[in-house]
């Protein structure tokens, strides 16, 4: 065991005035290193050094991460104005609550009352085709007119047909109803749900295809996570996703096969139905992944990011291994970080229950720096 007893400002000037850094210790260096570091209690307040006990990833925590609120595409509906004109009556507002076919506005347009005039129209010359159709055919088969003729008169009303199926159809869609001129157009909510949006006031003009009032159903909702890539590799759909501090919950339902470019992130989504109603869409929530099915993963021990240190790209945790008169040891182990999120990493290399270092790991490593020298 390597006892340290001169002061720490000593052993840092002898770091200082080797010319060129020392390589750190390979794998067969590190088993020379592995050597506790002997620390009196005096050093140990001077390097500021504190430890805590290793714990389990929190049932299973595969780490906090931030994520987003969102409505899932197949509840969302925006209503539109079909036609332009101007706004007559808007009935609700942003955060209220509406229900499928309820009145939520009305527009008067010169443009609607063309459709309906053409509606109209198109209407009564189908019928007229139908008519001169029923005459002819009793014309041919009283052997009064020609066949063509009557092919002619097949072909107008079929036509005739045809515009006026279009132009009911334009109706339907602008909201409109067939065989009314002069009314205004009343809009409906297509669904039962919550105004989140109004975009148009009292009183305006609007175009076509304006938004009106953005709706959606509020439950369940979604929560779309940026996770390591690593973290995303141990986990599977169907996995518990918690909101931290909170009893909200749901489940994975989608990992992304793409990884962010700039954050080397991959994207996760997952589905909320316990305590949605608590949560707005495109608010920033913290969430707590579970790993119960991720396998080993699952068991691994999770640590303070403080509590690991690198030398030449291997991450070291210092583990406590005596603590008496003589004074306190701590040796170097080198450790695989399964994953991180949060202010925490998922390691392999540590059991839990074991103390280590979580602050002045930086002293610790100089020290270990320096054993490495001699």
């Amino acid at each position: 065991m390597i006892v340290f007893t001169g002061f720490v400002m000593s052993l840092t000037f002898r770091l200082l005035a080797v010319p060129f850094a020392i390589p750190f210790l390979a794998c067969s260096g590190l088993s020379a290193a592995s050597e506790p570091l002997l620390l009196q209690a005096a050093q140990i307040k001077a390097l500021g050094i504190e430890t805590a006990l290793v714990g389990e990833a929190d049932a299973a925590r595969k780490g906090t991460l931030p994520a987003s609120v969102l409505v899932p595409n197949e509840q969302m509906r925006i209503v539109s104005a079909p036609v332009g004109g101007m706004v007559d009556m808007l009935a609700v507002a942003p955060g209220d609550a509406v229900k499928r076919g309820q009145v939520i506005a009305r527009l008067s347009s010169p443009q609607a009352l063309e459709l309906q005039r053409e509606a109209l129209q198109s209407n009564a010359q189908a019928n007229l085709q139908n008519q001169n159709l029923k005459r002819d055919e009793q014309l041919f088969a009283e052997g009064l007119i020609a066949e063509s003729r009557l092919q002619a008169t097949r072909a107008a009303a079929a036509q005739a047909a045809a515009m006026a199926g279009e132009r009911r159809q334009g109706l339907s869609l602008a909201g409109l109803t067939p065989g009314k001129l002069g009314e205004g157009l009343a809009l409906t909510a297509p669904i039962d749900g919550v105004v989140l949006e109004q975009g148009a006031q009292l009183g305006k003009r609007v175009e076509p295809s304006a938004l009106i009032y953005r709706i959606a159903k509020l439950s369940p909702l979604w929560l779309e996570i940026q996770a390591p890539v690593d973290l995303a590799a141990t986990l599977q759909t169907g996995v518990p996703v918690k909101i931290a501090n909170s009893n909200v919950s749901g489940k994975l339902i989608a990992i992304g096969r793409a990884v962010d470019a700039a954050s080397q992130t991959v994207l996760l989504r997952a589905s909320v139905d316990t305590g949605a109603e608590s949560l707005r869409p495109g608010q920033v929530v913290e969430v707590e992944i579970e790993a119960g099915n991720a396998g080993k993963a699952a068991r691994q021990p999770r640590v303070p990011a403080t509590a690991l240190s690198r030398n030449q790209g291997v991450a070291l945790v210092f583990v406590q291994t005596a603590s008496d008169e003589k004074g306190t040891s701590f040796a170097a182990r080198p450790v695989r970080i399964v994953s991180q999120g949060g202010e925490g990493m998922v390691v392999d290399g540590v059991a839990s229950g074991e103390r280590i270092a979580v602050k002045g790991v930086s002293g610790l490593k100089a020290m270990l720096s320096g054993v490495g020298k001699e």
